[in-house]
């Protein structure tokens, strides 16, 4: 459609009307900004500057981010019998740029940026038998990740009977957060394809001449809370202090042995609860790593949080309620 005057006169809007920024946004939350602009002229007709993809984008993710409440307090009534929760982190790229000691206002703060990894940390949970879990993700420390498992728990049905069954990679702080916001409300389970790698990696010095067999033996024995038996097991092709760091045998049996009360698989499978953390795992890939963790990009600190809350929100079905709130604000 071509608009006579403007067109003539060759002058443009720049302004971009709600459901427009839904679109956008549709687009940012998923594909690289410089992806976009050839989507929106393909399927629109419309040029979108890149520059103006990551605003709108970014924006939007920044009032989301502000409109997220939390939840502190477990609620009075029964909820759940189960909730099964799972938390872990992933590394994605950040960059900032320092403040110039120059009084010049043309410095380059580009000859200033720093580079490096940071964590963010993905928590989830749901009750027993359901397939939508609850999401939340910060790039904050393990007390705010701590926090927003427990507003996942809430929100998926945690009351005053409720057993929260956490399963993780048995990281200390995972297991530090989980004592300290649901206390003796939850237990920990180490992922079982943790524990498997740690035994195959020990299984060549153990049973050279049949490691898989070995390793399935000591699978049964951990399904059946043998942890003791297993123990004893390594404990006798332990290699000595002066080994190398990463003797395999000498590893398995410290990770087994500084998590002992970690390992009740038996009750877990009379339950019908999962063994393993693979729901999380999985969470990274499509909620952070899809989008944040692609060849060559690298994020500011507030703009890859701005990213994680819209992220967040698509796998919450939070989308559409979202929108609907701009377009009454927009009315």
């Amino acid at each position: 459609m071509v608009r006579p005057f403007s067109h003539s006169a060759k002058v443009r809007s720049r302004g971009y009307s709600t459901p427009l920024q839904r679109r956008i946004t549709d687009f940012g939350a998923d594909v690289p900004f410089g992806k976009i602009a050839n989507k929106f002229k393909e399927h629109y007709g419309i040029d979108v500057p890149i520059t103006t993809a990551c605003r709108i984008t970014e924006a939007h993710g920044e009032k989301v981010a502000g409109l997220q409440e939390r939840l502190h307090e477990i609620p009075e009534t029964r909820g759940a019998i189960y909730v099964v929760a799972e938390m872990d982190g992933s590394m994605i790229p950040v960059v900032a740029t320092g403040q110039s000691s120059q009084s010049s206002g043309c410095h380059d703060r580009r000859k200033d940026r720093r580079v490096e990894w940071k964590e963010a940390r993905l928590t989830l949970a749901h009750s027993k038998g359901c397939v939508s879990p609850v999401y939340g993700v910060t790039l904050g420390g393990a007390d705010q990740a701590g926090d927003l498992l427990l507003d996942c728990a809430i929100r998926a049905g945690c009351g005053a009977i409720t057993r929260v069954h956490c399963v993780g990679d048995g990281a200390q702080w995972i297991a530090d957060q989980v004592s300290r916001v649901f206390a003796l409300q939850a237990d920990c389970l180490i992922d079982f394809s943790h524990l498997c790698e740690y035994l195959a990696a020990a299984a060549p010095v153990c049973a050279p001449a049949a490691p898989k067999e070995w390793v399935e033996q000591q699978k049964t024995k951990m399904k059946d809370n043998q942890v003791s038996q297993v123990l004893e097991i390594l404990e006798k092709h332990k290699e000595p202090e002066s080994a190398a760091k990463d003797a395999p045998v000498r590893k398995c049996y410290q990770y087994i042995s500084n998590r002992q009360h970690q390992f009740d698989y038996k009750g877990a499978l009379k339950a019908d609860l999962p063994i393993g953390s693979g729901e999380v795992e999985s969470g990274h890939r499509y909620i952070i790593q899809d989008r944040l963790k692609r060849p060559g990009a690298w994020w500011k600190k507030e703009n890859a949080n701005s990213m994680l809350a819209l992220r967040v929100l698509r796998a919450n079905h939070g989308w559409d309620a979202y929108w609907d709130s701009q377009f009454q604000h927009a009315a």
